[in-house]
């Protein structure tokens, strides 16, 4: 059976990194080896049978949704393995050469960008932040809210039966509709400020496009990575944790995850 290269990651570090405990890989793959580059530079590689991992294979496979998703989650948790190496640059999912040589010649060609993208990212972690709009918080406020002025309308219901009764309907309904479309107007402007203050702890940062997409119980305001020096990794998480914490008591879910691989800061 022919076998191809799959190839999961570039790694840079001063010592040849230890391969104990490293997953196993995707789906009937060889076991995670290394290819040395140059001058501190590897290759996480495996031997992939080409009737599962070739160009045609992939393709059909592609539409098995299970199928590209079992090979995702395998295929980043060996680069996660390698996390604590100076940097990982992560390959894209199904990148796979004929060859242990094609694989190194890949390489040694692009080695110029990619001694550039390992300074940029060396001793560096991703940090991932997503910010909500936490409509059962919101709603909890406004049924508090509303159960407060209840309470004063029915000591002045016996007297209050003829129009002001209606008025004071129609104030509690304005006033409900008043507060969902201030949040809604001021999220942006919240949302913005608190990304500023998080990418200030951060050597770079960027905004992915999930902006406003469902997400739970409310809308995503901010799907957001930040490439945080490991130097600085308490402080980003502080900082996150207080955010966290404001943003709840105004009717939004923060939630931060990592420590990652650079996967948002690898492309140019």
């Amino acid at each position: 059976m022919a076998n191809g290269t799959y190839v999961y990651c570039l790694i840079a570090s001063a010592r040849r990194p230890a391969l104990n405990g490293i997953p196993r890989g995707l789906p009937r793959t060889g076991p995670v080896r290394l290819l040395d580059v140059d001058r501190g530079l590897t290759i996480a590689v495996a031997d992939a049978p080409l009737s599962r991992y070739g160009e045609r294979a992939i393709e059909r496979g592609l539409s098995d949704l299970d199928w590209v998703s079992r090979a995702a989650v395998a295929h980043e948790a060996v680069i996660e393995s390698f996390i604590d190496a100076t940097a990982v640059l992560p390959m894209k999912l199904f990148t796979i050469f004929t060859s242990d040589a094609r694989a190194l010649d890949h390489v040694r060609a692009d080695e110029a960008r990619i001694r550039a993208l390992v300074k940029r990212v060396a001793n560096q972690h991703e940090w991932s932040v997503r910010i909500v709009l936490d409509r059962s918080a919101v709603d909890q406020g406004r049924r508090t809210g509303d159960q407060g002025r209840r309470t004063g309308d029915q000591g002045r219901r016996t007297g209050d039966q003829g129009p002001m009764a209606g008025l004071s309907y129609l104030a509690r309904k304005k006033a409900r509709r008043d507060a969902a479309t201030e949040l809604r107007e001021r999220a942006r402007e919240t949302v913005a400020e608190v990304y500023d203050r998080l990418a200030a702890r951060a050597r770079l940062a960027r905004r992915r496009s999930a902006t406003e997409l469902p997400m739970g119980d409310g809308p995503l305001l901010l799907d957001a990575a930040f490439l945080v020096p490991r130097s600085r990794t308490a402080a980003f998480r502080a900082l996150a944790t207080r955010e966290a914490r404001s943003l709840a008591r105004r009717g939004y879910g923060l939630t931060l995850t990592g420590p990652w691989p650079p996967y948002s800061f690898v492309q140019d």
